[in-house]
């Protein structure tokens, strides 16, 4: 039986800036989880963090073959490869 190699994951990021930037991720992660869980999808790394005292982010961790169809519907700002 050949070696698989594991499936890559992306971070798909919203970013939010200003004074209330944090709160602001803090619930679009919120948003997020209600959105995964109403889909029945099976993603569980789903957050918010601040970069900075004006910079926040909203974020999902999914695999590679999931980036398109969530991009499409949720359209994050940006993604990164991520690595845990």
């Amino acid at each position: 039986m050949a070696y698989q190699l594991p499936m890559r994951k992306v971070k798909l990021i919203w970013d939010f800036r200003g004074p209330d930037a944090l709160k602001i991720a803090e619930h679009h992660a919120k948003h997020l989880k209600e959105f995964v869980s109403t889909k029945n999808l099976n993603i569980d790394l789903i957050g918010s963090e601040a970069l900075t005292d004006v910079h926040a982010i909203g974020f999902m961790v999914v695999e590679e073959p999931e980036v398109i169809a969530l991009r499409d519907i949720l359209k994050p700002h940006r993604g990164l490869i991520y690595k845990s």
